[in-house]
């Protein structure tokens, strides 16, 4: 159910966020996430609800105070300019009184789900004390719907009727949905970073016209096609699962050339010819970026997830950062899948240039693999 058909006119709604924003001593350095949820929590604020916010923020093992949402309810407030409640737990009797007495147009912070274990593995009691808090359900939470926890998924069955996905949640299937179902071609699929396990399905289930790997994810394929990648670990399995997709697939773009680190000496190779022992890549070099950059110009749609390099390190930043600066000058529509790739192109200032950037790297992967997720499949 869409959450503009939902009765929430001056009712307690339980709002499912993610708020698992990037923290440095305390300090918020991205605040993206939150700024996302700000168009749900205005609306409902508009209807005279009475606002409560869930989420969780990092892995911690029980409570951390390095971990509270205290920042998130403050940086909040600031975004929407009215005082923002901080409770002291997310479950038990002091929050049901806190809730109690929450008035409408009023919000109040749960603190972080995960200072309890049965967030992620849960059990009736946690997920039924959660559920008391509120009389509607809305999960805005993309990132983390292909969890099956209690807050995202295990709590919806307490809501018949009286759940819904957020405006956040909406844009993200509004724009991810299409991928799958009917694309705009030619299509072409970007796929950096380093975990094929994760990625092959993706590949495999999307029906791209071209596509493209660069990053780690890219040594897999050289190894299957007998090209060396110097010291850089790579499994048998994963040599295997390149070797399927180049067996399955046409079109397949890897990089053609590479630049690559020894003791801090620097230098650009050909890929074909191989990466030296002991020396590791850092980046793809300008030549697949002006090759890519040609073949890409004609499609109509992209999907773009995780960089080509290590964009943490400015010296390897710039495949990625040309890629995307070439990108964002096109017509085309591209998405942005999430994760590292997400980050990188926000601190180039381009995000306004791409057709739509996923606030989930794990979910829009699964999403787009299997076409449905635990905490979305109970919303519709």
């Amino acid at each position: 159910m869409r959450m503009v058909d939902l009765p929430v006119e001056s009712k307690h709604v339980l709002v499912r966020v993610d708020f698992n924003v990037p923290m440095d001593h305390g300090q918020i350095t991205d605040d993206s996430r939150i700024r996302a949820s700000i168009p749900t929590i205005e609306y409902l604020l508009k209807k005279n609800a009475a606002v409560i916010l869930m989420s969780h923020l990092g892995r911690p093992k029980g409570e951390d105070p390095q971990l509270s949402l205290k920042p998130i309810a403050k940086r909040l407030s600031v975004l929407l300019k009215k005082p923002v409640l901080m409770a002291p737990d997310c479950i038990g009797p002091q929050v049901e009184q806190m809730v109690h007495a929450l008035k409408e147009g009023e919000i109040l912070m749960l603190e972080n789900l995960r200072f309890h274990k049965e967030e992620e593995e849960p059990n009736e009691e946690f997920v039924s004390g959660l559920a008391a808090l509120g009389e509607v359900y809305i999960n805005d939470a993309f990132g983390t719907a292909h969890r099956d926890h209690a807050s995202t998924a295990q709590i919806a069955r307490y809501f018949a009727g009286k759940r819904a996905a957020g405006f956040l949640m909406e844009k993200e299937i509004a724009a991810l949905k299409p991928l799958i179902e009917n694309p705009k071609r030619p299509f072409h699929i970007i796929i950096g970073g380093a975990k094929i396990a994760t990625k092959a399905g993706v590949i495999q289930n999307l029906k791209a016209d071209v596509l493209y790997i660069g990053g780690a994810m890219a040594f897999p394929f050289f190894q299957a096609l007998g090209i060396s990648t110097g010291d850089f670990p790579v499994s048998q399995e994963d040599v295997k699962l390149a070797q399927d997709i180049l067996n399955s697939r046409k079109n397949i773009h890897l990089p053609l050339d590479l630049v690559i680190e020894k003791e801090k000496e620097i230098k650009t190779i050909l890929a074909q010819d191989g990466v030296p022992t002991s020396w590791h890549v850092g980046d793809v070099g300008p030549q697949t970026i002006l090759s890519w950059s040609k073949y890409l110009s004609v499609a109509k749609t992209i999907f773009w997830n995780g960089p080509l390099g290590i964009v943490e390190q400015k010296e390897f930043a710039n495949g990625t950062q040309s890629l995307a600066r070439n990108l964002a000058k096109s017509h085309t529509e591209v998405t942005i899948g999430g994760g590292d790739t997400v980050g990188a192109i926000q601190k180039m200032g381009l995000a306004k240039d791409f057709f739509h950037f996923s606030t989930g790297g794990g979910a829009s992967l699964e999403f787009l693999e299997f076409g449905h997720l635990p905490g979305i499949d109970p919303l519709f």
